[in-house]
Formats: structure tokens, C-alpha cells, sequence
């Protein structure tokens, strides 16, 4: 993707390294998901993880503790540096979600948990062929993308919504993420995203707040 500041859409780190250098005890960016631990359980043990996104860590360190041998990549520095201090065993990397700095087939399982859908389309598939290149055959990939359920919901509720390429809004909203690009899609065109990939388990549902929509997926690479 062409690194000048006007075309990145990118840009949620910004965001997130603020939030990660700010992190309050009891916050529930501290707490794994419900998914990832019940996905965790079906992996054999000592399996290379990435956590794609990993944040301050709340997976990375979960599945290092249940004895996953876990990288965790972030483009926000914030976060893996809290993962460092907590964790010496898992290998964090500093980079970008649609440049990752591995090798062919390096991983058995990805994690992506809110992640991938910080971008335009672009970035969204650029980022499903790197990890599709870095992930195993046979391997799977748990993640979760924006439903256009959320997206009515988000138009009515924030200010100044703009589509700024297909699926890609922005809003303008300076104390919350949504002013930088995020992807939206429906089940069709999302399944679409997905080229080399075979669903095991897919749903449309609600986090913590009310209107909160997400696409939940575990896919497993065939190609």
C-alpha cells in the first residue's frame, strides 16, 4: 500500500497506542473473549499462535499461560510494550496488519480479534492474503469484522458519516476510533473477502453495547 499520508486508511493505531498508555485496571481490554478461550480449547497443545493485533495482550497472554507458543504483532507500540513486561515468553512484533513480517506458513492458528476491518478494502484483503500466507494449510483463523447491521446504527448515532471508499466510513468523532477508516460488510460480500478460506463457524451478533454488531468467524485455510 503507498505509504503517503493522504491515501493510508490505516490509521487506528493512533487511536489505540493512546488508549494502551492510558489502560485502567479492570478495563475489558484486559479480559480474553469468551470465543477465544472456548477456540483455545479445541487447538492441540504448543501450537504457534499470532495474535494479530494483539493489543495490550489480553489473548496473547491467555493463550501463552494455556502453553500456546504466541507471537503478538501490533502497529500500536503502546500495547506490546505491557505485553513485554507481563509475558517475556511471547514475541511481540511491531508492524503493519497488511505487511506481516513472517515467513511462508510459519503459524498454525491466527487470532483477530477487532481488528482487520481498520482499513479500506484494500487493506482488508491485503491483510486476509498475508495472513492466508503466513497460516498453515489445515490452520484456522478465528476473527471478527463489522457488520452493515452496525453501520444503520453507527450513521444514526455518530456524527458526520462519510463514505470515503466502498464500505469505508468515517465519522467524525475525535474521542472514539470511528475517525479513522473502518470496513463494514454484509455476509455475501464478506464470505467474498475470504478467497483460499473454508467457514467452520460464522454469526452475526452484538458485544457489550446495544447495536454493536460483528461478524464472528472461524475459517480454516484450504489453499
Amino acid at each position: 500500500m503507498n505509504d503517503n499520508t493522504e491515501l493510508k486508511t490505516d490509521t487506528a493505531d493512533q487511536h489505540w497506542n493512546k488508549i494502551w498508555d492510558n489502560i485502567e485496571e479492570g478495563s475489558k481490554w484486559l479480559t480474553p473473549e469468551p470465543d477465544v478461550k472456548r477456540w483455545a480449547k479445541s487447538l492441540k497443545a504448543g501450537s504457534a499462535i499470532l495474535d494479530l493485533g494483539s493489543g495490550v495482550g489480553r489473548h496473547a497472554l491467555a493463550l501463552s499461560s494455556a502453553g500456546f507458543d504466541v507471537t503478538a504483532l501490533d502497529a500500536a507500540p503502546g500495547g506490546l510494550s505491557e505485553i513485554n513486561n507481563a509475558d517475556p515468553n511471547i514475541e511481540t512484533k511491531l508492524g503493519r496488519m497488511d505487511r506481516l513480517p513472517f515467513a511462508d506458513a510459519c503459524f498454525d492458528h491466527v487470532l483477530s480479534w477487532n481488528v482487520i476491518y481498520h482499513g479500506d478494502e484494500t487493506v482488508v484483503l491485503n491483510t486476509i492474503s498475508e495472513v492466508r500466507r503466513v497460516l498453515k494449510r489445515g490452520g484456522t483463523f478465528l476473527l471478527t469484522m463489522l457488520s452493515k447491521r452496525r453501520l444503520r446504527i453507527d450513521q444514526k448515532n455518530l456524527n458526520g458519516p462519510r463514505e470515503i471508499s466502498r464500505n469505508t466510513w468515517v465519522f467524525d468523532e475525535k474521542s472514539s476510533d470511528k475517525i479513522h477508516p473502518h470496513y463494514y460488510c454484509g455476509a455475501t460480500e464478506m464470505l467474498c473477502l475470504f478467497q483460499g478460506f473454508e467457514v467452520l463457524w460464522m454469526e452475526d451478533r452484538e458485544h457489550e453495547k446495544p447495536g454493536s454488531w460483528h461478524w464472528h468467524l472461524i475459517l480454516e485455510r484450504q489453499a
